[in-house]
C-alpha cells in the first residue's frame, strides 16, 4: 500500500512538473522586432496586440521597434529576437549570404511606399532618369528602401556611383532631412507621405503604393511587409508559428472588413502625429496594399528576386531557392 502511495505521489509529481513545463513553454515570450512600428505598412503587429488576438492564442508577445528593417534583421540573425516584421526581400538577400530566414505571414502585396522629390527640385527631377548627382534618402543602408532605390536608379540609367544614398530613418527624421535640403529624393511610407503632400514639401515621382504603380515600376507585384523568422525556429516552433499566423490572419481580415476610422481608433493616439484626420486619410490610401489572407502572392518572389539580382553583387552567380524564403504552411491552417 505504501509502495503504491509512493508511486502515485511520484507519478503525480511528474505529471504536475510536466504540466508546469508545458505551460511555461507555451507562455514563453516571443519578441517581434518591427522595422518602424508606427508606419502604416507595418500596421498589423500593434493592431493585433490592441485587438487582443495574441492573447486569444495564448501568446506572450513583446513588440519592439527599429527605424530600419535591416537593423531588425540583424537582431533576428543574432538570435536576439524570435521574429521580425519587415520586407520579404531580406529573406532572399540573406540566403545569398548563407543565412536562412523565411516569411510565414505576408502582410503587404506591394511596398506601400512612394519615392518623393523635394518640391523645389520637382522641376529638375521628374524621374529616376534625372537622379545623377543627387542624394536619395533611405531608411538605412542595406534596407529594402535602399534595395528599391538602387533598382529604380539603375532602371533610370544610373549605376550606384552616379548618386548618393543617405540613411535618414523615417517619419520626423526624414521630414527634417527634406526641410534641411540634405536629401533631394526620399523613400516614404504612410503617414509620412500624406504629411509631405499636405504641406506641399514633396511630390511623388514613383508610386509603389498601388498594384498598378508597382507593376509599372517593378514589373510585377512586390511582396513587402511580412512576418519572417529563422527557418530553424519555424521548424522547431510550429505551434507558436501557427498561433502567430492565426492571430495575424485575423488582423488582416479585420483590416479588410472595417473602415479606416475604425482601424485608426484601435491604434495609439501618438501614431496620429497630432492630426487624426490625416492619419485616417493615409489609412484609407493604404488598406488596398494589405493581403486578405497572409499568403504569398503568386509571382511575387520572382519579382523580388529579379529586382535584387539587377544590382546586388551578393546575388551575382548564386542560385536562390525561393521555396526556402517563404511558406504558406501556417496561414493555410487558419480557417
Amino acid at each position: 500500500m505504501r509502495a503504491w502511495f509512493r508511486y502515485s505521489s511520484v507519478a503525480g509529481a511528474l505529471v504536475a512538473a510536466l504540466a508546469v513545463s508545458a505551460g511555461a513553454h507555451a507562455a514563453s515570450k516571443i519578441t517581434i522586432m518591427v522595422g518602424g512600428i508606427d508606419k502604416i505598412i507595418y500596421l498589423p503587429p500593434k493592431l493585433t496586440e490592441n485587438l487582443g488576438y495574441f492573447k486569444d492564442e495564448g501568446l506572450d508577445v513583446e513588440l519592439q521597434s527599429q527605424q530600419a528593417g535591416v537593423n531588425a534583421e540583424n537582431q533576428l540573425v543574432a538570435g536576439a529576437v524570435e521574429a521580425v516584421v519587415g520586407y520579404y526581400d531580406h529573406s532572399i538577400d540573406l540566403q545569398s549570404k548563407g543565412k536562412e530566414i523565411k516569411s510565414i505571414v505576408q502582410f503587404g502585396l506591394v511596398p506601400g511606399a512612394m519615392m518623393m522629390v523635394r518640391s523645389d527640385e520637382a522641376g529638375t527631377i521628374k524621374s529616376f532618369a534625372d537622379i545623377k548627382g543627387k542624394t536619395i534618402g533611405v531608411t538605412g543602408l542595406g534596407s529594402s528602401s535602399s534595395f528599391l532605390a538602387q533598382y529604380l536608379a539603375l532602371k533610370g540609367g544610373h549605376p550606384s556611383g552616379d548618386y548618393t544614398m543617405l540613411p535618414v530613418g523615417a517619419g520626423s527624421t526624414l521630414i527634417a532631412a527634406m526641410k534641411q535640403k540634405r536629401i533631394d529624393v526620399a523613400w516614404t511610407t504612410e503617414p509620412t507621405t500624406s504629411q509631405l503632400l499636405s504641406t506641399g514639401e514633396a511630390k511623388p515621382i514613383v508610386d509603389l503604393v498601388t498594384a498598378d504603380g508597382t507593376r509599372q515600376a517593378l514589373g510585377g507585384l512586390y511582396p513587402a511587409a511580412s512576418l519572417y523568422v529563422r527557418s530553424d525556429w519555424a521548424a522547431s516552433h510550429k505551434d507558436e508559428a501557427a498561433k502567430l499566423a492565426k492571430a495575424f490572419v485575423r488582423t488582416l481580415h479585420f483590416i479588410q472588413t472595417h473602415t479606416p476610422e475604425e482601424i485608426a481608433d484601435k491604434m495609439p493616439t501618438d501614431y496620429y502625429g497630432g492630426n487624426k484626420a490625416l492619419y485616417v486619410q493615409a489609412m484609407k490610401a493604404s488598406i488596398p496594399m494589405f493581403s486578405p489572407d497572409g499568403r504569398m502572392p503568386q509571382g511575387g518572389p520572382e519579382t523580388a528576386l529579379k529586382v535584387l539580382q539587377a544590382f546586388s553583387p551578393n546575388l551575382k552567380g548564386k542560385t536562390i531557392d525561393l521555396s526556402r524564403t517563404y511558406t504558406n504552411e501556417f496561414v493555410d491552417q487558419v480557417k
